[in-house]
């Protein structure tokens, strides 16, 4: 076994992935079928080439447009985990979905939220693997909008939805734009955590953790550009969800030994490796691992490190928690044992 094969090999917990962004080009283009929508490409394995993130954003807006009935969003959910499970060992994923990608199109929350649900309840069924839901606020929607999509979270609660993040461009809607969303959300019994530092200031990952009370932090590259910040992160421990393929794409060099990745771990903070939207940057969970991990040139140990800081930072139950410890555990030292023979 070579490395790049342990690497896909190893049991992989996942943290920061957008269903929207998981959808199979071909998928896309069935639903299109399904629902008559006309695509500006009719060729599925040319649907997500472009050459700018502006394109990109279309192409996503696109896919969304597609989704459009319970049985569309239960599909793609359960194609979602099975490309983790078949591309990367997959063994746990928390998932975010954008509620008003939806609803503004028509789209009942309860349709997609349900459709999700019977989604992911296929795929513990079927594949083992289970998945948790995050209710995004989309940062371009106003203030209200993202109020009154929590408060649609919490009247259609389902066990499934454990969480409240935030994704969109950062840079024009900064975070505490959307304290209300926040404070519905953890007095609703939700977890919390937010993209930041993608193309903002390192101010924003205090304004997420001081204001509106977020647990861990998605992205959060540019907390290099303040010490205080990386030292308080260190400190206290804070988690970063991070994604290489899609941010050295739209950020970044391509060049993975210059990504931020590998100087914030080199600072102590704590890191996990994650696939964002997976076929949209023409990635998996397991090329995560086999392209980020020679870049940085971490070793098997370091790996290990990787895999259980994704277990211990993930917010299932404290029992189920341990479990998945343990399994990943036993995977890891057999894999380990298989590599060094």
């Amino acid at each position: 076994m070579n490395y790049d094969e342990y690497l896909r090999r190893v049991p992989k917990v996942e943290l920061h992935c957008h269903f929207e962004g998981t959808v199979r080009p071909k998928t896309f283009a069935d639903l299109a079928r399904k629902h008559e929508i006309s695509l500006t490409e009719s060729d599925p394995e040319r649907l997500y080439d472009y050459t700018s993130i502006y394109e990109f954003l279309e192409i996503f807006a696109q896919v969304s447009s597609t989704l459009i009935d319970r049985d569309d969003f239960a599909r793609a959910a359960f194609e979602s985990i099975e490309d983790g499970v078949r591309l990367g060992n997959l063994r746990y994923r928390e998932m975010f979905f954008n509620p008003t990608l939806h609803t503004r199109r028509g789209v009942p929350y309860a349709t997609v939220v349900d459709g999700l649900v019977d989604g992911v309840r296929r795929a513990e069924s079927e594949l083992g693997v289970r998945c948790r839901l995050i209710a995004d606020v989309y940062r371009q929607d106003s203030a209200q909008e993202a109020a009154d999509m929590v408060r649609d979270v919490l009247e259609h609660r389902r066990d499934e939805v454990i969480g409240l993040g935030m994704d969109g461009a950062e840079a024009p809607d900064p975070p505490e734009k959307f304290t209300e969303a926040y404070r519905l959300a953890a007095s609703g019994g939700l977890r919390l955590t937010a993209h930041a530092c993608e193309d903002a200031p390192a101010e924003n990952i205090t304004t997420c953790l001081d204001v509106l009370g977020c647990e861990r932090i998605d992205h959060g590259y540019h907390v290099l550009g303040d010490p205080e910040v990386v030292k308080r992160a260190r400190e206290e421990g804070i988690l970063f969800t991070t994604c290489p393929t899609a941010t050295a794409v739209c950020y970044f060099t391509e060049d993975l030994t210059e990504h931020p990745i590998v100087q914030m771990e080199k600072e102590g903070l704590r890191i996990t490796l994650n696939s964002d939207d997976p076929p949209m940057f023409h990635t998996d969970i397991g090329t995560e691992f086999t392209k980020m991990v020679p870049a940085a040139g971490w070793d098997a140990a370091r790996v290990r490190e990787l895999c259980l800081t994704a277990v211990d930072g993930s917010w299932m139950d404290p029992d189920e928690r341990l479990a998945m410890r343990g399994q990943v555990e036993r995977e890891l030292d057999e894999l380990d044992a298989e590599l060094a023979a």
